[in-house]
């Protein structure tokens, strides 16, 4: 396998039992491969998968899509419905601090934004993570109130979508959006 049709340049080969194959990274977008048998047996042969780009690389995502959405002349050629739609997916299943980065993002896209780029709605399971960690940090009087990182970051976020749908107008919508009805009763109640 080589990243050259003449097989001259990041030349991996390999023979022999799966245990000797290893994983490996060819640069470019293209990748030129040949199957070359000794005939010594019959059997199947090989099979190997193929993957673009960085898998697992979270860092060189958030690196690249931070500067895109950096760059004023970029921004308006962005699908930035799809990524924000993406981006609360990421926040939702990380953790630590690939979610921080996550929520970095979305911070960002919020800032460049139009109403109608972002679906606000979809922040409503990181709404509840946060609407849970300013329940346990009231109750626990014991501790003083340090916020943790997640916590001053999913403030700064819910802070600036909040100042950002009032100036377009919009923020009994998004208040609603976010709660559940559960919580609407118990704040009708209160």
């Amino acid at each position: 396998m080589s990243s050259s049709s003449d097989f001259q340049q990041d030349r991996h080969s390999f023979s022999g039992s799966p245990q000797k194959w290893t994983d490996f990274e060819l640069p470019g977008d293209t990748l030129y491969y040949r199957f070359t048998s000794d005939m010594s047996n019959t059997e199947w042969g090989y099979k190997f998968t193929v993957t673009a780009g960085h898998l697992g690389r979270f860092q060189t995502g958030f690196e690249i899509l931070k500067q895109m959405l950096s760059e004023e002349r970029v921004v308006p050629h962005l699908p930035l419905a799809k990524i924000w739609e993406w981006q609360v997916g990421v926040a939702c299943r990380q953790t630590g601090h690939q979610r921080l980065k996550a929520i970095h993002l979305l911070l960002k896209i919020v800032q460049c934004s139009t109403q109608r780029d972002c679906d606000l709605t979809l922040l409503k399971p990181l709404w509840q993570l946060f609407t849970h960690m300013e329940n346990n940090l009231c109750h626990d009087v014991t501790k003083p109130g340090i916020l943790l990182p997640l916590h001053r970051a999913l403030a700064e976020l819910f802070f600036v979508t909040e100042n950002r749908v009032t100036e377009l107008g919009s923020l009994q919508e998004y208040l609603l959006a976010l709660n559940t009805e559960d919580h609407l009763h118990r704040c009708t109640a209160q």
